[in-house]
């Protein structure tokens, strides 16, 4: 006896999909995260020292200014290893 699965037929070919788009989405989501992590870190270590320490702003900028550059060294693009 057939279930009602086995008579249902389907577009879907597993594999045979282009993900293009799937792909695209995901990297903007993981770059949106990375990039904007990043920016509200720089930013919340900027108003804490300006404003909850005797420190003032300007360590503070300069704290921001060094996280950032440090951050778009680690977080940035690595060249993909030929194989």
């Amino acid at each position: 006896m057939a279930s009602p699965a086995d008579s249902h037929t389907s577009d879907y070919s597993p594999g045979q999909m282009p993900i293009a788009e799937q792909k695209a989405t995901f990297n903007g989501v993981v770059g949106l995260f990375k990039w904007g992590s990043l920016a509200t870190a720089a930013l919340v270590a900027l108003l804490v020292l300006w404003f909850c320490t005797p420190a003032g702003p300007v360590p503070g900028f300069v704290v921001a200014i060094v996280m950032t550059v440090l951050g778009v060294i680690v977080l940035r693009e690595k060249p993909k290893a030929g194989h």
